[in-house]
């Protein structure tokens, strides 16, 4: 495939933003329409991005026979229904992180990609990501094995607003979306089938109806454990902090930057072409459309990160 992909993306908000930002660095690819809930607003952003397209309806998108892909940042709830429309339009696809937020709708997602034969990804950044990269190079050449991961994901949430301090229009999920970001990277990141896991949680939130804080533990089928903290509740630094632990060495990743365990900095500057997690997630989707090959990342990869989870919910319903 050598003409340029022309993609439409769903979601104008602070993620879709991300993307139209990496993407601009990407040569052979053109956003050539924008879906997003309010449309003045979508305006907005389409007159500064060049986009000449605007709507506030993802079919009026899918119904552009010039649209080769779609970009889905849309709230989690609606992630699973609107990868199969875009399968079925006959699109390749790739959804922001959680791919669903059941089991069953999960499945029917990768059953539908194989079955189109179309490139479906799954935004799993930390794959992407310079430090993570890193770290999973040292894996894959024998020259680290990971015995533990201490991670902690922390907000400050109490009020529903998304990255950009913007009220959201639909509520955020501590097991869904941002446990899955672990969950995948500890198996991936080991080498190995998550084979034990567990969970607790806090109280529910009154109007929310989420819980606030919650504690996972896992374990991988080689002996890796991993403890995960999430919370909504903390009143301080944002972000995710992964410590990996290891029969040679500790590293700290934060985000896109690497230290040793006595935070030391690691130059991760040459690991990939870019510093930026979500341009490097977008040039695997696009190479993977252009070479006709399955994607990192791709939906049947993260699929059982999305059975843990599944488990995981069953626990805490009990």
């Amino acid at each position: 495939m050598s003409k340029t992909i022309k993609v439409a993306l769903a979601g104008a908000g602070a993620f879709g933003i991300k993307h139209l930002d990496g993407i601009k660095n990407i040569d052979g690819v053109e956003v050539v329409s924008l879906i997003s809930r309010e449309l003045e607003k979508t305006k907005e952003v389409a007159n500064k991005y060049g986009i000449q397209h605007v709507t506030t309806k993802l079919e009026d998108s899918l119904a552009l026979p010039e649209v080769d892909a779609v970009i889905l940042c849309t709230p989690t709830q609606m992630h699973a229904a609107q990868s199969i429309a875009c399968l079925k339009a006959g699109k390749h696809v790739q959804v922001e992180i959680p791919l669903a937020d059941s089991w069953k709708d999960a499945e029917a997602v990768v059953a539908l990609a194989k079955e189109k034969g179309l490139v479906a990804m799954c935004g799993h950044t930390r794959r992407f990501n310079p430090s993570h990269q890193y770290v999973h190079n040292k894996v894959k050449a024998g020259e680290f094995n990971i015995q533990q991961m201490d991670v902690q994901t922390y907000f400050f949430r109490r009020t529903n607003m998304n990255a950009l301090g913007q009220p959201r229009s639909w509520t955020d999920h501590l097991l869904w979306h941002h446990a899955a970001h672990t969950v995948d990277l500890f198996a991936y990141q080991a080498g190995s089938p998550i084979v034990k896991a567990n969970a607790v949680q806090g109280p529910i939130h009154p109007s929310l109806g989420i819980a606030m804080d919650m504690s996972i533990q896992l374990k991988a089928a080689n002996g890796a454990i991993c403890t995960l903290s999430l919370s909504f509740n903390n009143d301080g630094p944002l972000g995710t902090y992964f410590r990996y632990i290891g029969d040679n060495a500790t590293y700290l990743a934060r985000y896109d930057d690497l230290y040793t365990g006595k935070e030391e900095q690691i130059d991760v500057s040459k690991v990939a072409v870019s510093m930026n997690g979500i341009e490097l997630q977008d040039r695997e989707f696009f190479s993977a459309i252009k070479e006709g090959r399955e994607p990192n990342s791709s939906v049947a990869q993260v699929l059982p990160c999305y059975k843990v989870l599944h488990e995981l919910e069953l626990q805490l319903n009990a």
